[in-house]
């Protein structure tokens, strides 16, 4: 019994540990975002900032023209793609599931290949074809590549194997159609494993960097995450404009996790168990 106590508190020492270090960047990102520039190259481990300061927030909405527009273009791109990925996803992983048509295991294997691609090999194919069909530095060229994702389709594959076909049943003879079925009774009973999806969509859309890096070279068109870059030139990195945008950047995942953390919980206990 002795040992056993012995041995939690070394692994609940450990993990402590670990989230402390980290935590710590974490905490001093959103602490240098209230810090003045000279106060973060100065040095020191010091998160607190000695003398807080709202004027980086107040340069980067009021001073820089691009800012609002680049926050605007990631909530457009991140909302679209989450729409499509819930959409298109959901379909798929039901008509994967529920439907009888030829070539449906040889299809689900192939997706299941897919996975495992690697998505920065996509990144030129994408770009020579999007330049060939003349969508390139439009939002087009990050959302369309973007809407559907075969981990998702998996996902909800995976969902709707093990949904109850009595519930389709009992709607089909209610006189409802395929379609009505799907919308009106199978995706609401799957919205915990629709919100995982949701949320994840919408952080990776949010987040990405390397795809906008590579398709929009438009100044008003860049999403906040390329934006952000531009505080950073050949000679400076305007480090507290960087620390501010990235803590803006921040809000819209927090309310999106907070809002669905219930149903993102419950997705992912469905997953596990399935």
């Amino acid at each position: 019994m002795k040992k056993k106590k012995i041995t939690r508190v070394i692994l609940y020492t450990i993990l402590i540990t670990y989230a402390v270090i980290t935590l710590y960047p974490f905490l001093w990102a959103v602490f240098a975002s209230f810090k003045t520039y000279a106060e973060i190259v100065g040095g020191g481990m010091h998160i607190l900032p000695r003398n807080p300061t709202f004027d980086n927030f107040i340069h980067i909405f009021n001073r820089d023209e691009n800012f609002n527009r680049w926050v605007f273009n990631s909530l457009y791109i991140a909302s679209a793609v989450t729409f499509l990925n819930i959409l298109f996803n959901s379909m798929a992983g039901y008509a994967l599931a529920r439907l009888s048509f030829p070539g449906r295991k040889s299809l689900f294997m192939l997706f299941l290949a897919l996975i495992m691609v690697p998505g920065q090999i996509l990144l030129i194919p994408n770009f020579l074809i999007m330049r060939t069909i003349g969508i390139l530095d439009s939002h087009a060229a990050l959302i369309l590549p973007a809407a559907i994702n075969f981990a998702f389709i998996f996902l909800m594959r995976q969902f709707f194997v093990n949904f109850p076909k009595e519930v389709e049943e009992a709607a089909a003879l209610d006189g409802l159609n395929r379609f009505q079925i799907f919308f009106r009774v199978v995706a609401p009973m799957a919205r915990a494993s629709v919100a995982t999806m949701g949320v994840l969509s919408f952080m990776g859309a949010w987040n990405e960097f390397l795809r906008p890096l590579l398709y929009i070279s438009t100044p008003s068109r860049f999403t906040l995450t390329l934006g952000l870059q531009t505080f950073q030139d050949l000679y400076a990195t305007q480090w507290n404009f960087i620390m501010a945008g990235s803590v803006i950047s921040l809000i819209p995942i927090l309310i999106l996790y907070v809002v669905l953390n219930r149903y993102f919980m419950a997705g992912f206990r469905i997953g596990g168990d399935k």
